[in-house]
């Protein structure tokens, strides 16, 4: 029971509670930033916002963040929040994102039309020419392991490990022997944070094996490189944000021969609305 006079219904407790409008309502209640198809929609007849209502939105806003979940730290430097509006895609060759297709395309829309990207061969592409970029005639820059990592290794690989650990060094990988048969691997190219270190490792000793080992990285720098690349790029199904998206096609777009990946297949794919009329026979 409530104070004296306080009503005795929840009809008439919630009469008594101020009206808010439909905008500080959807603020409220909003787990993430609306859809940009939905931004600027209003209900018919619905009421005019306040001033309270404008600044409780604006904190509601402000206070949203996007979802640990979304964001894996695939693409550094990345902001939460909505991607620019499809509106401005004329400032952009690539668009901006509109969606993840089975775990493997990204669907972007520009003033052309719909761009279909290959997420994976894109990735490997940028990644390529970074290292490219960073490598040039020093040695990549390493990023120590809190803890090493163990890796079992054939007879063949630890030889080669060992005849090339001047290579590997100026890979940015530190491998020491552990044991009979395996290495303890203590630091990792700084540029392939999310790559999978043992298959990596896997793949460069298998390079190195083929090359020349007194010239090992001279002889095998782009296949090392375009290895690495290849294991570090996101893989299929890795579920990206919208922003993840946007950054992707942002570094496409300063990358060199960004429309082919490392082995010659194409990243992306243009739709022209034209050819989008034609599927569904449209001015005819």
């Amino acid at each position: 029971r409530g104070p004296a006079g306080w009503p005795a219904t929840e009809q008439g407790r919630l009469a008594l509670q101020p009206a808010r409008s439909l905008q500080t309502v959807q603020a409220l209640w909003a787990a993430e930033p609306p859809p940009r198809w939905l931004a600027g929609a209003t209900a018919a007849g619905a009421p005019a916002a306040t001033s309270a209502d404008s600044a409780a939105a604006a904190a509601a806003s402000t206070a949203t963040e996007w979802p640990s979940g979304l964001r894996p730290g695939l693409l550094p430097g990345v902001a939460p929040g909505l991607h620019a509006d499809a509106a401005a895609t004329g400032d952009h060759p690539l668009g901006h994102a509109l969606a993840q297709l089975g775990g493997t395309y990204v669907l972007a829309q520009n003033a052309q039309g719909l761009v279909i990207v290959d997420m994976h061969a894109a990735h490997e592409r940028v990644l390529y020419e970074r290292l490219k970029a960073t490598h040039g005639d020093a040695a990549l820059q390493a990023q120590p392991l809190l803890i090493p990592l163990a890796v079992a290794l054939t007879p063949a690989e630890l030889a080669t490990a060992a005849q090339c650990r001047e290579a590997l060094l100026e890979l940015g990988l530190d491998v020491t022997p552990l044991g009979a048969s395996s290495v303890a691997v203590r630091s990792r190219p700084s540029a392939l944070p999310d790559a999978d270190l043992a298959e990596l490792l896997h793949a460069v000793l298998a390079e190195l094996a083929q090359a020349d080992s007194s010239r090992a990285v001279q002889r095998a720098r782009d296949e090392l490189l375009a290895t690495m690349a290849c294991h570090g790029a996101v893989r299929a199904n890795r579920r990206l944000s919208l922003p993840e998206m946007d950054a992707l096609l942002r570094q496409m777009e300063a990358t060199e021969r960004a429309d082919q990946c490392n082995h010659g297949r194409p990243t992306w794919r243009q739709l022209t609305l034209k050819e989008l009329d034609a599927l569904f026979l449209r001015g005819r």
